[in-house]
């Protein structure tokens, strides 16, 4: 029997390394649900300590990778991402019967909104939102379907064999060597003109912004690319900034949701 575990500790490390690398990683969805707290309206706070009987945004912030692992769940992998043309918009280009992001946050929505959603359905949903919105800001997310959110967009990360996804997922994180807490207790200081510019605007709005910076990326980042301190200089503080953003957006969300 001893000898199968390593095999077993083998396969279940390889789970998780691929499940890590699918959106900013624990790390960052937690950063963006700790910073959500932060600007809570006090009536949303206790809707949402009800709803989550005490839980914290971060604590439930990869819910949405976690179920990944359950093929109950299947259904809902396309609604983490959203992949359309550089030359195109969402609005022109053609969408998936399976849904993508902007459908799955503006569901989220309806059924928190609902009176009639039973209360599992809104501690569900509930959930998803929060690993959505940290989603939503990752920029590659919001990416070509040609090489699947930059997945297959192989780099080299500090002379390590990577894609351009992992690189914004979690390398640049990984190599910050921030917790959670910490990131979001470093969050950058906005003056109240900086924090309303942040709030402004629609899921779609933020969803073209981060479209925007996608873009930006893929004009700074060549294919067999050697990203290392040069890249982490020019972008570490963009993905802090993503993820503010990512927490801020939330709360706006949750405060129209709870009132």
């Amino acid at each position: 029997m001893i000898r199968f575990i390593p095999t077993i500790l083998f396969l279940f490390l390889s789970v998780q390394l691929v499940v890590a690398s699918e959106d900013w990683g624990k790390t960052g969805h937690r950063a963006t649900g700790e910073i959500a707290e932060q600007y809570l309206s006090k009536k949303a706070k206790r809707a949402i300590d009800k709803l989550l009987n005490g839980a914290s945004l971060a604590l439930v912030s990869n819910y949405g990778d976690d179920i990944k692992s359950d093929s109950a769940y299947r259904k809902y992998g396309p609604w983490h991402y959203v992949n359309f043309p550089f030359d195109s918009s969402y609005e022109a280009s053609e969408k998936s019967e399976k849904g993508d992001l902007y459908v799955a946050i503006t569901t989220c929505i309806a059924v928190l909104k609902n009176e009639t959603s039973t209360q599992d359905e809104k501690i569900f949903h509930l959930k998803m939102l929060v690993h959505f919105m940290g989603d939503l800001h990752q920029p590659l997310h919001i990416g070509l379907a040609a090489d699947k959110g930059g997945n297959d967009f192989q780099v080299r990360w500090f002379n390590e064999g990577t894609n351009l996804h992992t690189v914004w997922d979690s390398k640049m994180l990984d190599s910050y060597e921030m917790s959670y807490t910490e990131l979001a207790a470093n969050a950058d200081k906005l003056s109240k003109f900086q924090l309303k510019a942040l709030q402004k605007g629609t899921v779609q709005d933020w969803m073209n912004e981060s479209r925007d910076l996608c873009k930006a990326v893929y004009a700074t980042t060549e294919i067999g690319g050697k990203l290392g301190y040069r890249y982490m200089y020019d972008y570490v503080n963009i993905v802090r900034k993503q993820l503010q953003k990512g927490g801020i957006r939330l709360a706006v969300l949750l405060n129209d949701i709870f009132g």
